[in-house]
């Protein structure tokens, strides 16, 4: 590798490095040595080969140094002839190296990250809802693809660069020593006006490549929240178009001038690296020659000093920023295992049981509940704040007690913020109660395993997610063995058969960002089809009218009377006429049931129900509204 090469290569790694000052952490490396145990093989194969990558590198200047010496003392040509075969096959066998332990890099980087990813991909599905409704979405990407990368360079680059480079600079050292220590001695005095530019200049672009890259980061976070449909909306009905074009720009223009400074910079500084390669080689082709001329010294020696000259530069800067590289991966590492280690609120038991078979009772008994706080589900790190809020745990649910038996509906209704939501969330367990017990068909919801609970319960909610998939991918989510028969029957029941059979591409039609191409009342009858197609036997709707206007709703209505039939039933509404026909109604005032009893009897009863329901179904003066 040329000084310049490797000038650029050092900068690179000072740039992209994360400079951190801590010690090795020896927890961290057991950890990290815990991943590769199962590549230990292939790491092997892979230091021995850059081993002897290394050897064959020291080799070539020496017999180039032959070669001239064969020239200038008048052997015959066929010593020539000889030393240029073994040096063209030492090129070869460097180049078949080279593709093998790329191929071993390669696969040992793209490995690591499939392990890590994996792991982390896998622990985050675990995690509670809590920890999604704190965590940045993008941080937590963050994780799974720069962090992870960053861990895999640690076997794909820093790992195979520290050994073959110490390697060939103990071999290269030694060899220049042995033909001149003098010229070797006088070569590395220019040695720190090499190493020490650059790791100031790389320390320096370094922020100027934070600073660049936390701008970009913003505009990237504006650009996706304002590219997307209701972020569109909003900037359209409130916003200010040339405010934001200007705070856009300016941050883009910073950009701009960052990366002028940073090209003006990295042309001065290698410009100057390379005029010290070219005074190293003066250096060394003046003396060496000087020496030869007396007589002190072989003709092929000088041009193998030379030659090693470039070799030895390389694996000293290398070397010399090898502590930044190797602590930029232990970061990256300690970053993936700083998710790793955080623990899931919600766990399975070990001998945990199934739902038993057949209709399904739903019962709280003496349930209380708080929502934990921040420290417990999440990481400063992944908020991007500097401490986590430790509030929290407050009780939002008092001694909540209630039974549906197979087949019935119960109703929750009340204020905004009541609690309603939090009970409907604690039944999937989404959220483990902190006293009392949440059972399902008479079994604590904490000894029955996770698969069994989720075939068991089905939930629509009122914003009606959708994936940016197809109208078939969105419904295979809950029954990916379902045929195209089972999908169109669901999409039927649901009252959505004629619109999804209008539709471009049918089935395989996307239906965009959350289901933003299609209307509400057609999300809130997909997710009903989706519920439909996985038959499950406990039905949880939560608000799942409460944003539609009338038509959709007498739609949705029919399409959740199809969902409802025969199954035991959660429902949480506003609308008090979605509930009138439930066979229990609970209302829910600051976490308590303060009523409970049919439609007919809690009018009678003339308590918070029967407030509500005037509120909702007269007129001032008493007259019942239409509709």
């Amino acid at each position: 590798m040329s000084m310049e090469a490797t000038a650029w290569t050092q900068l690179h790694n000072v740039m992209n490095a994360q400079q951190d000052k801590r010690p090795f952490n020896r927890a961290t490396l057991r950890r990290i040595g815990a991943f590769a145990r199962p590549h230990r093989r292939r790491i092997a194969l892979f230091l021995v080969l850059s081993v002897a990558t290394a050897l064959l590198a020291v080799a070539t200047p020496l017999l180039a140094g032959r070669v001239v010496d064969a020239i200038v003392g008048g052997k015959e040509s066929g010593a020539v002839t000889r030393l240029a075969l073994l040096i063209a096959a030492i090129a070869v066998a460097e180049a078949a190296l080279g593709i093998v332990s790329r191929w071993l890099s390669s696969t040992l980087g793209e490995g690591l990250i499939l392990d890590l990813r994996t792991a982390v991909f896998d622990h985050v599905q675990r995690m509670p809802v809590a920890f999604f409704t704190r965590t940045r979405t993008g941080a937590l990407v963050s994780r799974l693809n720069n962090d992870v990368i960053g861990a895999q360079r640690a076997f794909s680059n820093t790992l195979s660069g520290v050994v073959s480079n110490l390697v060939t600079l103990l071999l290269t050292l030694a060899v220049m020593l042995s033909i001149s220590w003098q010229i070797t001695l006088l070569a590395l005095v220019l040695l720190p006006v090499f190493v020490l530019p650059a790791r100031r200049m790389g320390t320096r672009m370094a922020r100027l490549q934070r600073e660049a890259a936390e701008h970009n980061a913003a505009m990237g976070t504006r650009m996706t929240e304002r590219f997307s449909a209701p972020g569109a909306t909003l900037i359209k009905l409130f916003g200010r178009p040339a405010d934001e074009s200007a705070e856009f720009a300016a941050r883009a223009g910073r950009v701009r001038d960052i990366g002028v400074r940073t090209a003006m910079a990295q042309s001065a500084f290698i410009t100057a690296l390379t005029l010290v390669s070219a005074l190293a080689l003066a250096l060394v082709y003046g003396l060496g020659g000087y020496y030869a001329l007396r007589g002190t010294l072989e003709a092929g020696s000088v041009v193998s000093l030379a030659l090693l000259l470039t070799r030895l530069y390389a694996p000293l800067t290398s070397l010399a920023g090898a502590r930044v590289e190797v602590m930029s991966a232990l970061v990256s590492f300690e970053r993936v295992f700083e998710v790793l280690d955080l623990k899931p609120l919600i766990a399975e038991k070990p001998g945990a049981r199934e739902v038993p078979p057949g209709p399904v009772s739903v019962e709280f008994h003496d349930v209380r509940f708080g929502y934990p706080s921040a420290d417990k589900v999440s990481l400063a790190s992944l908020e991007e704040v500097s401490s986590l809020d430790t509030r929290g745990g407050t009780e939002v649910l008092h001694s909540v007690s209630f039974r549906a038996e197979p087949g019935q509906m119960v109703a929750l209704v009340g204020s905004s913020g009541a609690g309603k939501s939090t009970v409907a969330q604690l039944l999937p367990r989404l959220y483990d109660a902190d006293e009392g017990t949440v059972r399902l068909g008479g079994i604590d919801v904490r000894d029955l395993t996770a698969d069994s609970i989720r075939d068991t319960i089905g939930m629509v909610t009122q914003d009606g997610h959708l994936f940016h998939e197809s109208v078939r991918a969105n419904l295979l989510l809950a029954r990916p063995d379902a045929d195209e028969e089972h999908l169109w029957d669901a999409l039927r029941r649901a009252r959505l058969d004629g619109l999804v059979a209008s539709l471009p591409d049918g089935l395989d039609t996307v239906v965009g960002e959350r289901g933003y191409r299609l209307s509400g009342g057609e999300r809130q009858r997909l997710t009903i089809a989706r519920l439909l197609l996985a038959r499950q036997r406990v039905v949880i709707l939560d608000e799942a009218t409460a944003h539609l206007d009338n038509t959709s709703e007498a739609a949705v209505q029919e399409a959740l009377a199809e969902a409802l039939e025969g199954r035991t039933a959660v429902v949480i509404a506003h609308r008090l006429s979605t509930v009138r026909s439930a066979d229990l109604i609970l209302v829910v005032e600051d976490g308590r049931i303060v009523e409970r009893g049919t439609h007919d009897e809690l009018l009678e009863l003339g308590g918070r129900y029967e407030e509500l329901y005037r509120t909702q179904f007269e007129r001032p003066g008493g007259a019942p509204a239409l509709g």
